[in-house]
């Protein structure tokens, strides 16, 4: 797994790329809880993600749920077809917020 943090004046967001693996997962979770620190919105680009397990989603879960007892507006962006797929077998496309691409996101505020 490969990632990339951008900031700009409205969110930090974090993009990944290749397999969130049960390998990858506890970087990954390390990565968003970090990005969490100090973040007003939080979006995860998913566009390049190749594969997730449950051990990835229970890293996006975790940072969901600490980003909303911090304040922040945490939002999933470009959801890759495989790793939608995963969302959607366990429901959690109707629990995390999901636009299609960041300038989306970032409109809907």
């Amino acid at each position: 797994m490969e990632h990339d943090i951008t900031q700009n004046d409205k969110a930090t967001i974090v993009a990944f790329r290749g397999d969130v693996d049960l390998e990858s997962s506890p970087r990954a979770r390390k990565i968003l809880l970090d990005a969490l620190d100090g973040a007003a919105v939080l979006l995860v680009d998913m566009s390049g993600v190749s594969y997730i397990d449950s051990s990835g989603i229970a890293s996006l879960v975790e940072s969901f749920q600490t980003g909303r007892a911090k304040g922040t507006r945490f939002a999933l962006v470009a959801v890759s077809e495989p790793a939608l797929r995963v969302l959607q077998l366990a429901r959690l496309d109707k629990v995390f917020d999901l636009h299609g691409s960041v300038d989306e996101a970032l409109a809907a505020g």
